[in-house]
C-alpha cells in the first residue's frame, strides 16, 4: 500500500514533466513554421533587390544573390527610357489603385452596412448572389466587361480600368461582417430618435466605427488593383495609359531582342514594390490600435 502511495506522486511528476516539454515544443514548432514561411516569401524579394543592382552582363554571369555594381545606372536608365515612360506608368497605377480602392471601399462600406443593419425583402438572396460573386474568377468577367464598356464608348480610357473594380464582392462581404460586429443597433436607434438622417448617421457614426475594417478592405483592394494585369491588358491599347504591370510586360517583350532591357524590367519590379511597402507601414497603426482596443475590452 505504501509503495503505491509513493509511486503515484512520481507518476504525476512524470506526466507533468511530459506536458511541460510538449508545451515547450509547440512554440518552437510554430516559430519554425513562421520562419520557413517568411524565408519562402522573402527569398524572391531578396533576389529582385540583388538582381536590380546588377549590370546586364553581371545578371547572367554572377551568383544570383551576389550584389552587383549597376544599381544607380539601372535606375537612371529606367528613368530615362522613353522620356520617363516608366514614371508615367507609375502615376497611372497610383490613379487606378488609389482612386479605385477609395471608391471600392466606400461602395463596399455602404453595401455592407445596408446588408447588416437594414431589413428588406430579398436581403439574404442578394447577399447570396454577392457571395457567389466572390467565387467567380476575374478572367471570366474581363471579356464581358470589355464588351459592355466598348458599347458605351469607354473602352481604352482610364474609366475602363476604374469602373470594373469599384464593385468588390469580397469587400462587401467583409464590410457586412465589420458593420454587424462594430456598429451597435442601439446607437443607430438613438441617433434616429435625435433626428439624424441616414446619410448623417452613416458619415458621422458608422464610418468612424468601421475604420479598422475599412482599412483592411482598402489595402486588399489597393494591392489587388496595383498588381492587376489582365483587366488593363484587355481594356487599354494606348501605352501612355498603361499601369506598371502592363508596362513592365512590354519591357519584357522587347527584352527578347534587347538583353539590356532585362535589367530595367527587374529594376522596375523592385521600384514597383516600394509603394505597397509604404502603404502597409502607414496603415498598420490602425490594426495596432484595433488590437489594443480589443485587449482593453477583454
Amino acid at each position: 500500500m505504501s509503495a503505491t502511495l509513493h509511486a503515484s506522486p512520481r507518476t504525476g511528476d512524470r506526466q507533468f514533466g511530459h506536458r511541460r516539454r510538449s508545451h515547450r515544443r509547440r512554440p518552437r514548432l510554430a516559430l519554425t513554421v513562421l520562419l520557413l514561411g517568411a524565408l519562402y516569401c522573402l527569398t524572391p524579394v531578396a533576389w529582385v533587390v540583388m538582381a536590380a543592382s546588377k549590370t546586364p552582363r553581371e545578371l547572367f554571369t554572377t551568383f544570383s544573390f551576389a550584389p552587383g555594381s549597376g544599381f544607380f545606372d539601372n535606375l537612371a536608365n529606367l528613368s530615362g527610357y522613353g522620356d520617363g515612360q516608366f514614371w508615367q506608368w507609375g502615376l497611372n497605377s497610383l490613379l487606378y489603385a488609389g482612386l479605385g480602392a477609395v471608391l471600392s471601399t466606400l461602395v463596399s462600406a455602404m453595401a455592407g452596412y445596408a446588408l447588416a443593419k437594414f431589413r428588406f425583402r430579398g436581403r439574404e438572396a442578394l447577399f447570396s448572389v454577392i457571395l457567389a460573386g466572390v467565387l467567380v474568377p476575374g478572367i471570366v468577367l474581363a471579356v464581358p466587361q470589355y464588351l459592355l464598356l466598348a458599347a458605351v464608348g469607354l473602352a481604352g480610357t482610364h474609366w475602363s480600368v476604374l469602373l470594373p473594380v469599384i464593385i468588390n464582392p469580397f469587400g462587401i462581404f467583409l464590410c457586412r461582417v465589420f458593420a454587424a460586429a462594430a456598429v451597435p443597433q442601439d446607437t443607430l436607434e438613438a441617433a434616429r430618435l435625435d433626428g439624424a438622417g441616414e446619410i448623417r448617421i452613416f458619415g458621422n457614426i458608422v464610418l468612424p466605427m468601421m475604420v479598422q475594417g475599412l482599412v483592411t478592405v482598402f489595402l486588399l483592394q489597393f494591392v489587388g488593383i496595383w498588381n492587376n494585369f489582365l483587366l488593363p491588358f484587355i481594356m487599354l491599347s494606348d501605352q501612355d495609359k498603361y499601369p506598371i504591370t502592363l508596362g513592365l510586360y512590354t519591357f519584357l517583350g522587347k527584352g527578347a531582342g534587347d538583353g539590356d532591357l532585362y535589367s530595367l524590367v527587374i529594376m522596375g519590379s523592385a521600384v514597383s514594390v516600394i509603394p505597397l511597402i509604404i502603404l502597409v507601414l502607414v496603415l498598420q497603426r490602425f490594426w495596432r490600435a484595433d488590437l489594443l482596443a480589443g485587449g482593453l475590452k477583454g
